[in-house]
């Protein structure tokens, strides 16, 4: 992999050592490697590494209770260590995998991270289960291919400064955030909290806020775009777990039809590109191709575009600044026909406006919303209440609980802890 060897004031002595030896491999360790984005960018680091395009070793997985495919992928890979959550799978895993090192527990992937030598993390469990572990990659200077949401909704105000502490880069992995990225690297407008700019930014620098008049997020509308709002608060699990575009996990799957994906995306891209809520907007995209774009004062507009595969941002994660051959496939311009755009309904998929509740209300909000969200598509999966009431119980919570400042892991857990509480009671 060719990278420039040139040191910017961010970079890690990790990324600078992978940068210059052209012969030590990156490696990477993979948190939710049995999920969609996991199992993903083990598909990627496959093709990279056959393709001779990266030199990438996997040196860690980590799942929740799944062993079967983790079983699999560290055969595969030649893993020496793996995690699993649910300390009851941890003698079918011994048995398996005699030679592993094994991690058990609720805490097994931060155990991982800890304990591995890695220069990279994919940062991929589902809900904020990850976000011990992420944060002890950014401390011991990894590169962070960030594919959970929750780890900035929740701790944005921990995270961020951290990843500016300890210098380190940190990519976003969801393709439209992954999209706002490269349209401002595109632009010589470099990422705040990801430690990484231009040279042009480096020579001359420049706030984004002085640049960017907006960034709008694309969202598919989910299974239940045109739906009325009748069908949407009383639909079926069958019903909400047929996305049109995307192939997701339960959870995210039900956060895209509930819009609450879009909801996190904002929360999200608040952090990320440090804007504020109302330079932060959502259009309804139902084909999926563009994944989201960038507004400048000039008002000019970038966009990235591409099929609707995760293998894309994730690529771009792993081998940021360079861009070889993918494994997705291209875009095809003789069957593109149309590019279709709707105004979001509020009114439908109320979970938009809270995100910019959110944004303004600050300190812990963000867990509460984040833990609320993930007790009540729980409840939904589990047939315990309708669709329509996941959004209003999130609402419920954010309206019970004050937001405190947040200041420590410690105070984010307790509101984490209070809003499923808060949830449970209710369902």
């Amino acid at each position: 992999m060719t990278v420039s060897t040139r040191r910017n004031p961010t970079q890690t002595q990790a990324t600078v050592d992978r940068a210059s030896d052209g012969a030590r491999p990156q490696r990477l360790i993979v948190l939710g490697s049995t999920g969609s984005i996991g199992v993903n960018t083990l598909d990627v680091v496959r093709h990279l590494n056959e393709t001779g395009a990266a030199k990438i070793d996997v040196v860690g997985l980590a799942a929740g209770r799944n062993i079967e495919p983790l079983i699999e992928q560290a055969r595969a890979f030649d893993v020496p260590a793996i995690a699993i959550a649910d300390e009851a799978q941890s003698p079918a895993l011994r048995a398996a995998l005699p030679k592993v090192k094994l991690f058990t527990g609720p805490d097994a992937s931060l155990k991982l991270v800890e304990a591995i030598d890695a220069t990279d993390l994919s940062a991929a469990i589902v809900g904020s289960a990850g976000l011990a572990a992420t944060i002890a990659g950014i401390k011991k200077g990894m590169r962070i291919g960030l594919a959970n949401k929750e780890t900035l909704v929740a701790a944005g105000a921990i995270v961020t400064p951290l990843v500016r502490e300890h210098g380190v880069t940190m990519i976003p992995v969801d393709s439209e955030h992954s999209a706002i990225f490269q349209c401002l690297q595109g632009a010589g407008v470099g990422c705040r909290v990801s430690g990484v700019g231009s040279e042009a930014e480096t020579r001359n620098p420049k706030p984004e806020s002085r640049a960017i008049k907006r960034i709008v997020l694309t969202a598919s509308g989910g299974p239940f775009r045109t739906a009325s709002k009748e069908t949407i608060e009383n639909a079926t699990v069958e019903q909400a777990l047929k996305h049109p575009t995307w192939n997701m996990g339960p959870k995210i799957t039900i956060d895209s039809a509930t819009m609450m994906n879009k909801a996190l995306e904002i929360i999200e891209a608040h952090w990320l590109f440090d804007l504020p809520g109302e330079k932060i907007s959502v259009i309804i995209h139902p084909q999926s191709i563009i994944h989201s774009f960038v507004e400048f004062e000039d008002n000019s507009v970038l966009a990235q575009l591409g099929p609707p595969d995760m293998r894309t941002p994730i690529q771009y994660a792993l081998t940021y600044p360079d861009r070889p051959p993918g494994c997705s496939k291209a875009l095809d311009w003789s069957i593109l026909k149309t590019l279709d755009f709707e105004q979001p309904d509020f009114e439908r998929f109320r979970s938009l406006k809270l995100a910019y509740d959110v944004i303004e209300a600050g300190g812990t909000a963000g867990a509460v919303f984040n833990a609320a969200n993930e007790a009540a598509v729980a409840a939904f999966l589990n047939r315990r209440i309708r669709f329509g009431r996941i959004v209003e119980l999130v609402a419920e919570a954010l309206s019970a609980i004050a937001p405190q400042p947040a200041d420590s892991l410690d105070t984010l857990w307790e509101a984490d802890r209070q809003a499923r509480a808060f949830v449970e009671q209710r369902t």
